[in-house]
């Protein structure tokens, strides 16, 4: 069974591999596009990029991508790595390829705003949720072990963070009670794996309680057969990935990053449990096996927070909440409160 949705609001509409698809003349090759993207994409772009083949502007297109920890791939072609496209966790990765003059300023002058995927921050559990876990709340508890990834290399846990700093501000908190709450979800993680997908095999290979994880992560875990389950919290917070091509990409990559924002490609993202972009028109959703209701696999949270509305964007946000302290500047809200916790970054 399919629905038919318009995505007017995003958000409120509803196995590991090192490589992914290459060319046989690799990515110097001028009919083979390189694509640097944060880990989460891997399983997913499999089917867009062969979605892309069978159109004509893809006709004779290969990929070579790579994927990584979004900071890390987004600092890897500032030193050089070859990218035609960019798909990353967070715009400030994207920014710094635009401070560089890699990515045009206009870059979110799309139908989408730039983004090409969505989804929203839930609860990973173990299969049945033999805690109960189902609220914010409940991993602040003593003796709840949770996995959420480093936010110094990835830009899934930056919006983990952020999600959890909102469910206390968001519900008339203030700020120092925001960092109390923080503080002990963090005194409650030990390790910090480097990307979204490390944390996501810490966890299924692993004994802790929850992990913090993208929707879409939870999804393709149980389609690949995990013993999980996942919770959306009633306020969690939206989460856009921002995609560009690079200032002197081959020809085909304007081509495949207008397919990557289309309703078409929405729709394959969907089935990896990916929500569609606001902007990318009219989505067929199909049933989408591992979600929680796969005939209905999108629901709206009560409360759904957003960077721009609730954070003042992520020019405001990357500095308040992750500066590293970089040549003497200051150190962000959420490295402190890491520092104190004594959690290991990986």
């Amino acid at each position: 069974m399919k629905r038919t949705i318009r995505t007017v609001a995003a958000g409120l509409v509803g196995a590991l591999a090192l490589t992914g698809c290459t060319s046989a003349g690799g990515a110097d090759s001028e009919d083979t596009l390189s694509v640097v993207a944060f880990s989460v994409m891997e399983s997913a772009n499999k089917g867009v990029y062969a979605a892309f083949g069978e159109t004509e502007a893809g006709d004779g297109i290969d990929f070579a991508p790579s994927y990584g920890a979004s900071g890390d791939q987004s600092r890897a072609v500032v030193a050089g790595a070859d990218a035609d496209i960019v798909h990353f966790s967070l715009e400030t990765d994207v920014t710094r390829l635009v401070d560089e003059g890699l990515v045009d300023a206009d870059w979110r002058e799309t139908p989408t705003s730039g983004i090409a995927t969505s989804s929203v921050v839930v609860l990973v559990v173990r299969e049945g949720n033999p805690l109960g876990i189902d609220s914010w709340d409940d991993l602040a508890e003593p003796g709840v072990e949770i996995v959420t990834p480093n936010p110094g290399s990835s830009g899934a846990a930056r919006w983990n963070i952020l999600a959890a700093w909102a469910h206390v501000v968001g519900a008339g908190g203030t700020e120092d009670q925001a960092k109390a709450f923080v503080s002990k979800i963090l005194k409650n993680t030990p390790v910090l794996p480097a990307s979204g997908r490390e944390a996501t095999s810490a966890f299924v290979e692993g004994d802790q309680d929850v992990l913090l994880s993208y929707e879409n992560e939870a999804i393709l875990a149980k389609q690949n057969g995990e013993a999980i389950d996942y919770v959306v919290p009633e306020d969690t917070l939206l989460i856009e990935n921002p995609a560009a091509v690079t200032t002197d990409a081959k020809d085909g990559a304007e081509e495949f990053l207008r397919f990557v924002q289309s309703a078409q490609a929405q729709e394959l993202y969907a089935s990896f449990g990916f929500r569609p972009v606001e902007g990318s028109g009219e989505v067929e959703l199909p049933e989408v096996d591992g979600a929680n209701d796969p005939a209905d696999p999108f629901p709206a949270p009560a409360t759904l927070s957003t960077i721009d509305d609730d954070f003042g964007g992520w020019s405001e946000a990357a500095d308040k909440f992750f500066a590293d302290g970089e040549d003497g500047g200051p150190v962000g809200v959420i490295p402190e409160l890491i520092e104190k916790s004594g959690a290991t970054a990986e």
